[in-house]
Order: structure tokens, then C-alpha cells, then sequence
């Protein structure tokens, strides 16, 4: 059996961004030199970081509860603000994420092209967002209810490994 501490799976959603980022950016560099299956692979790798993290944060938040920001003073509104954009085009984000690559498996590319044009945009902010959003969160700031060291066992983690 497989065994992450539940404590870890902030930074490993972090990272996730983070590796996501990284493949929208090269499969956005790959389609403008018109490398498309260079562009295909990368953009499949960027879903695959996102459904991955959309796992581990709901079972992150289904254990650990409610964690809530420790920062005081000005930087609050700023993290409310990063925070509440994040997570209104984090919702809006999967719906277009799904009907994009929709369109480019099926092969309809104009129809890819005319939503991945607002799909792009949005989900590489939710994706820096995101580690910055970690970034305040955990590492600036001292989390309030953040779960102590323990050793949850992940099935899911277990299944795919």
C-alpha cells in the first residue's frame, strides 16, 4: 500500500500546477511553430496534471476540513482577492478544458481554435494562481487548521502506481 502524508498534498498539488504550467506554455509554443503532435502531447500532459490535482484536493479537503489563512494585515484582501478569481475560473475552467479537447480529439479544429482561444488564457491563470494561492497559503503565512504530519494511505495513488 502506498502511504502520503496528508500534510503533503498542498505542496503536491502546487507542483501539479506548477508541471501544468509548464505544459501549456510548451503546448502553446509547439502550435505557433506548428508542431501539432508535440502540441496534442503536451496539452494532454497539462489535463492529465489538472484531473490529477482535482483528485488529490478533493480527497485533501474531504480529510482535511476547512484551512484557513493566517495572514494579517494588508496582504488579505490581496490573498481574498487571488483567491476568489482562482476559484471562480477554476469552476469555469473544467467545462472548458472537457469541450476543448473534445473538439480537438474529434477533430473539429475550428471549433477547438475558437474556444481554446478563451480556454488557454484561463486555465493557465487558475494554474499559476494556484501555486501562488499555495505559495500565501502555506508557505508566507502560517495555515490555520492545516492537518499535522500523518501517514493517510491513497488508494488512488496506490492504483495508479
Amino acid at each position: 500500500m502506498t502511504i502520503i502524508p496528508l500534510s503533503s498534498l498542498p505542496a503536491v498539488n502546487a507542483t501539479l500546477n506548477a508541471v501544468c504550467t509548464f505544459f501549456l506554455l510548451i503546448g502553446f509554443a509547439f502550435i505557433r511553430n506548428g508542431k501539432i503532435r508535440w502540441h496534442r502531447a503536451a496539452m494532454l500532459c497539462a489535463f492529465f496534471c489538472s484531473i490529477t490535482f482535482l483528485g488529490f484536493y478533493v480527497y485533501f479537503h474531504v480529510h482535511a476540513g476547512l484551512i484557513r489563512f493566517g495572514g494579517q494585515g494588508w496582504i488579505r484582501p490581496v490573498y481574498f482577492t487571488l483567491l476568489i478569481s482562482h476559484t471562480i475560473l477554476a469552476i469555469t475552467t473544467l467545462p472548458l478544458v472537457i469541450i476543448t479537447l473534445a473538439y480537438a480529439l474529434s477533430e473539429r479544429f475550428s471549433s477547438h481554435r475558437r474556444i481554446a482561444h478563451w480556454t488557454y488564457p484561463i486555465w493557465l491563470y487558475v494554474s499559476v494562481t494556484g501555486v501562488i494561492v499555495y505559495w500565501l497559503l502555506y508557505i508566507a503565512y502560517t495555515p490555520i487548521g492545516a492537518p499535522a504530519v500523518s501517514q493517510i494511505g491513497l488508494p488512488l495513488l496506490h492504483a495508479l502506481l
